[in-house]
């Protein structure tokens, strides 16, 4: 193998969880916005400017460019190892990226809509939403960890257990904020 191919697995990576990380955030981000539409004038005209620069920052300086980066990586390690592309588990991870990409588009345009102070969403749904990188998360680490032992059974109930949990969690959430609103 290349000498250089573990600095170039690093750097996957790292642009991986720099990705990740912006994917986790923004939709949070997204919360507050649209609760601060449902604010007072007075407050809203402080609060949201202040929570658009941060999205569009957050998007644009790590999000976005973590996502071209670690892709971007991803396939240089292809080129340089293509026996990959014949293993059943890289089958499932790259599947999932694909989602992973679907969803990073569709943060995208739920940003843009926001920045031009189109409501579409409710901050429940994008609770909801905010849970998807989540489960993505958890099926590219199995699908790569348990490379040796993936089976797609054992994956699939795997992540449904995850969503139920996340689920439960979220309309405890929900209960938690209702008996206490100003939590």
């Amino acid at each position: 193998m290349f000498a250089y191919y573990n600095t170039i697995k690093a750097l996957h990576l790292i642009f991986v969880v720099t990705w990740f990380a912006g994917l986790f955030y923004i939709p949070r981000l997204f919360i507050y916005q649209l609760e601060a539409h449902q604010e007072a004038e007075e407050s809203k005209r402080h609060t949201l400017p202040l929570l658009k620069l941060m999205t569009k920052r957050l998007w644009s300086i790590i999000t976005a460019p973590s996502a071209v980066l670690a892709t971007g990586f991803a396939v240089w390690l292809l080129v340089l190892n293509p026996a990959l592309l014949s293993q059943g588990w890289m089958h499932a991870k790259l599947g999932f990226v694909v989602l992973l990409w679907a969803y990073h588009l569709k943060c995208r345009g739920i940003m843009k809509q926001l920045q031009a102070d189109q409501i579409v969403y409710t901050p429940q749904w994008m609770r909801l939403w905010n849970e998807v990188a989540t489960v993505l998360l958890f099926a590219i680490v199995f699908a790569v960890i348990l490379r040796n032992a993936f089976d797609a059974l054992y994956a699939l109930v795997g992540l449904l257990v995850l969503v139920v949990f996340l689920m439960w969690g979220i309309k405890a959430y929900k209960n938690y904020r209702a008996r206490h609103p100003n939590a």
